[in-house]
């Protein structure tokens, strides 16, 4: 990766985290997770192969795993990881295709995998912790209050990308 596009993720990240850090003020165990639109963004933009999109992903991982107050924060350390390797092969398979909606479409996708398996770890741990799942009240009551908040965060985080990519992208072409 050139050192313009290394300075790019890291300003994208550094959106994210403040974006994350302000949604600390919404109470709950869950919250929407916007690093992953702008680490989608990011990955959009540069193209990155595929090892370095697995380093965006762990870097937004610790971000989001740092700066949360999830369930399971460290499930982050898992989950971006996977929502970045599944943003740059998703990406590149619509980028030839749909030119204009394969970001929003691309984030979509990421945000569903990044959300389900965090979502697939946090169960993992509450199935193998039973005092934890006495906590989360029922394993299904807890997929069922998160299922609808990945959804909504991946409709939303396809919106985000798709309003801010064409702007990013016409700058970088300078």
């Amino acid at each position: 990766m050139k050192s313009r596009d290394i300075a790019l993720v890291g300003i994208l990240l550094a959106a994210g985290a403040i974006v994350r850090y302000m949604s600390l003020v919404i109470p709950g165990p869950i919250v929407a997770n916007l690093v992953i639109a702008f680490y989608s963004l990011a990955i959009i933009l540069v193209v990155p192969k595929i090892s370095e999109a697995l380093g965006i992903g762990i870097i937004a991982g610790l971000i989001s795993a740092l700066i949360s107050h999830s369930i399971f924060p460290p499930a982050n350390l898992i989950s971006e990881p996977i929502g970045a390797i599944v943003c740059i092969l998703i990406f590149m398979a619509l980028k030839d295709r749909m030119k204009l909606a394969a970001p929003g479409i691309t984030t979509f996708i990421t945000t569903l995998a990044s959300g389900f398996s965090f979502v697939g770890v946090v169960v993992i741990l509450l199935l193998a912790a039973p005092g934890m799942l006495a906590q989360a009240v029922t394993l299904t009551g807890f997929v069922m209050a998160v299922v609808p908040i990945v959804v909504i965060t991946a409709v939303v985080n396809g919106i985000i990308v798709s309003m801010l990519y064409p702007a990013a992208s016409r700058v970088l072409e300078r």
